[in-house]
């Protein structure tokens, strides 16, 4: 009886595979959006891991949040690239859908929380693209992953790689956001937009990111911290991927001294938005990204 049912099973499996491809290619055919997949990866620690993939092709996508934000930040991106790219979209250990079980908060782990969903869906050629505090985190996982990571795009983020925090500076910081995590985190968000920043947008991303859970808001910060100003510059030194980042004119990158680690850095720069640059002019950041791609390949397939 276990054999049969463990047969049905399998031919259950099969058939359930077989139908989402068939469904994946009348859906290529009329042009629909591809389907989209939810699932679960376990992290080296044990937290479990939510990501989203859809659509096909190489290289893959692989999209990185940033602090107490999801993957849904990048909703403007996913269905216009699974058109052409295999793009997966991850919630990083507290944030989003996965687990709030993390012991110790690093960049290391957070890194590790890509490689594992990586890892899951078994891909070979890989961008990464990480917006914010995902910056640092795509930094760690293309160290993790030197065969099968081709580029990594950071997102208005790694503007000075010698950047340095004080002690004092975050020892204040962090009085101020244990103290009242919710307004403390309200007041930090604000002035990342624009004057001209769409009101609604403003408002939906300080409510949600000040909805955070405050653990991993906390930790995730300090995780941050910590690697800026005592692992950043190692890390840089093991990554032989191409860098670019496309940012805000309100934070362009240091070139030339970004370039002494990563003598390939490129920066694009977006001008009238705010720290939300995919979302508050997504076209012209969609171009700017597919443009990079692009870049990525023709390296790749000239080596």
């Amino acid at each position: 009886m276990k054999q049969f049912l463990c047969v049905v099973s399998l031919a259950a499996l099969l058939c359930y595979a077989s139908s989402c491809k068939r469904a994946d290619k009348a859906a290529d055919e009329k042009g629909a959006e591809p389907a989209i997949i939810v699932d679960t990866a376990i992290s080296a620690d044990g937290v479990p891991i939510s990501y989203e993939v859809r659509g096909r092709g190489e290289p893959a996508l692989v999209f990185i949040h940033g602090w107490c934000c999801d993957r849904s930040y990048w909703k403007e991106q996913l269905p216009h690239f699974a058109k052409k790219y295999e793009v997966v979209a991850i919630d990083l250990a507290g944030h989003g859908g996965s687990g709030l079980n993390r012991k110790k908060w690093t960049m290391e782990a957070f890194g590790k929380d890509v490689v594992a969903v990586v890892n899951k869906l078994s891909l070979e050629q890989v961008i990464l693209v990480g917006h914010s505090l995902g910056g640092p985190v795509i930094l760690e996982a293309g160290s993790m992953m030197p065969k099968c990571v081709i580029g990594l795009i950071g997102v208005d983020t790694l503007d000075d790689f010698e950047g340095k925090y004080s002690q004092e500076f975050i020892n204040n910081f962090f009085a101020g956001i244990r103290g009242n995590f919710v307004e403390y985190t309200k007041n930090f968000v604000r002035p990342m937009f624009t004057p001209n920043s769409n009101p609604m947008l403003i408002e939906r991303i300080v409510t949600d990111m000040s909805s955070a859970p405050p653990e991993a808001g906390i930790g995730a910060l300090e995780a941050f911290f910590n690697f800026v100003n005592n692992d950043m510059t190692q890390v840089l030194r093991e990554l032989k991927m191409p860098i670019t980042c496309i940012n805000s004119d309100r934070n362009p990158p240091n070139i030339k001294t970004n370039q002494r680690y990563a003598p390939s850095f490129k920066a694009k720069i977006m001008s009238g938005v705010g720290h939300f640059v995919m979302l508050e002019d997504p076209e012209t950041f969609n171009r700017l990204l597919d443009e990079t791609i692009q870049e990525f390949v023709q390296m790749t397939e000239s080596r």
